[in-house]
């Protein structure tokens, strides 16, 4: 059933929904050493056990698989009585899991631990997403973002703590000691989580923003042809990202440039410290400002600068990514523009499908993540063969593809589709009028 949205609806407003989204943010950033820290634990795993990379990093393919694809139930749950359980829940998936992955001697307790650890990590992220895009229908951009922005800059405070813990006492402490910390933060937060009591109205600020006033269900959704091409898009630019957050360490140990000291604005650090660490917070800063930037220009050009400047920076890496600046620097700037799909596809689910199922439906989105991620361990295949820069170069292929798809194809079909289900909308209300 297609729902109207009541511009009369009360709502909550003021400053609670933004308390909300600082909440959310943190819970965000509580969970994003789950993805963004993996890399410091693959080759000390490796060192200890020799399982090799490739199926240590099946480990972190696992990880995104059951975050991304479980998040529809998740959010179902979420749109139907609230965050708060939800998040609870996350909170103890996700200490149970790195507890696991401190103790595993095997393999498939590694697996069980990414698989326990996705359920966690994906509660958490589709609930404070989906409740950053209730609370925030006028500035779904700029909410969404920032909502990411504490999954893609969480790790950038704890990477150096972390990575100097390792070396101290060993990864399994590591693993033990953050483990706790973070899902206890999320679990005692989650008790102030609330979601709005009723569906905010959407506000027109723009003619290059438009924004349905129609509810789609998730059934609807799913038989829309401009979901798909959504999808497929996000799953373009998501492989590249995921590969070189899943493979940074190895990247650079391979380019034999992963203790090579590089100093930087008066910083002198192990050039994969200063990457990883840089990178995590162009990625958190990045995500809020192409949201709040795709809130003035529209969706669909902000994804053309976005997937464009990405491929222009994953073609330096395929050529000088060997010099440690240039890594540092090239890594840093792909990620400040990568981490823009979290925050423009859920912002553009909304627009397109509506505020009420809106957890739901940009739950389904967001599955397409754990598509990309099947590509991850394909990736150490190609690398192993033919070198990481034909990794980068397919990457590149892929990320200049969807820029053109965004401005091309995307943005005529979304607008086909608000304006053209609205008339329709609007014919079947004179009708029934008529015959009332």
């Amino acid at each position: 059933m297609i729902s109207q949205t009541d511009a009369t609806t009360p709502t909550i407003s003021g400053n609670f929904r933004w308390i909300q989204l600082v909440m959310g943010i943190v819970c965000m950033a509580m969970i994003a050493n789950l993805q963004y820290g993996w890399t410091l634990f693959v080759d000390p795993i490796d060192a200890k056990y020799h399982w090799g990379r490739a199926a240590i990093q099946l480990a972190f393919t696992l990880f995104v698989v059951v975050e991304t694809w479980l998040v529809p139930v998740e959010a179902w749950f979420v749109d139907k009585y609230g965050p708060r359980a939800v998040i609870m829940f996350g909170g103890v998936m996700i200490t149970l899991a790195w507890i696991l992955n401190s103790y595993a001697d095997s393999l498939a307790m590694l697996y069980a631990g990414a698989i326990i650890g996705g359920i966690g990590a994906g509660s958490v992220y589709g609930t404070c997403d989906g409740n950053a895009l209730k609370w925030f229908p006028d500035r779904r951009g700029l909410a969404a973002g920032a909502t990411a922005a504490g999954f893609g800059a969480g790790a950038a405070i704890t990477v150096v703590p972390i990575a100097n813990m390792i070396a101290a006492s060993g990864y399994q402490h590591a693993f033990f000691t953050f483990g706790i910390g973070q899902g206890v933060i999320v679990f005692i937060l989650a008790f102030f989580m609330r979601k709005p009591l009723h569906a905010m109205p959407a506000k027109k600020k723009q003619l290059h923003l438009p924004q349905t006033r129609i509810d789609f269900t998730p059934p609807q959704v799913l038989r829309t042809p401009i979901f798909w091409v959504m999808y497929l898009v996000f799953v373009m630019v998501a492989a590249g990202g995921l590969m070189t957050a899943a493979q940074i360490a190895p990247i650079a140990k391979d380019f034999k440039i992963d203790n090579v000291p590089v100093s930087l604005l008066g910083f002198q650090m192990a050039a994969l410290t200063f990457a990883i660490s840089l990178d995590r917070i162009f990625d958190g800063f990045g995500r809020p400002i192409f949201g709040w930037v795709s809130d003035t220009i529209g969706r669909e050009y902000t994804m053309f600068i976005a997937f464009g400047t990405a491929a222009v920076m994953l073609l330096i890496l395929s050529a000088y990514g060997n010099n440690p600046v240039v890594f540092v620097l090239a890594t840093a700037v792909y990620f400040g523009v990568f981490g823009e799909i979290y925050s423009l596809f859920p912002a553009t689910s909304g627009d397109t499908f509506g505020a009420k199922y809106a957890a739901t439906n940009n739950g389904m989105l967001y599955t397409a993540k754990g598509t990309a991620a099947l590509l991850v361990p394909v990736a150490s295949l190609i690398a192993a063969h033919y070198g990481w820069q034909a990794v980068f170069v397919i990457a590149v292929v892929l990320n200049a593809t969807a820029a053109l798809l965004a401005l091309f194809v995307i943005k005529p079909m979304r607008r086909s589709f608000i304006f053209g289900n609205e008339a329709q909308s609007a014919d079947t209300a004179a009708a029934s009028a008529k015959t009332a």
